[in-house]
């Protein structure tokens, strides 16, 4: 059982997401609790730890820290967006 944080940014995000979509968005955080790694995410390359899903349109962006059972959420944006900011 992993331990999922969710960085205060990510809220701000949150408020711009129509209502339906951002509760598909919580049911797959809320997931990454068990497995992390689950079917449909992707390593993104170049990242010793960044891991992307996607729910809808929009990408969900986190490490994982296995050492330390630790999965940080620090991005959750539209698909056309998601890669812009870091």
């Amino acid at each position: 059982m992993y331990t999922v944080i969710v960085e205060q940014r990510v809220y701000k995000d949150f408020d711009r997401i129509p209502s339906p979509d951002l509760d598909k968005i919580y049911e797959t955080i809320e997931s990454l609790e068990n497995n992390p790694r689950k079917p449909g995410s992707q390593k993104l390359r170049g990242y010793k730890n960044r891991y992307r899903i996607r729910r809808g349109d929009y990408r969900i962006i986190y490490t994982i820290d296995d050492s330390a059972k630790i999965v940080n959420v620090f991005l959750v944006k539209h698909r056309k967006d998601a890669y812009q900011d870091w």
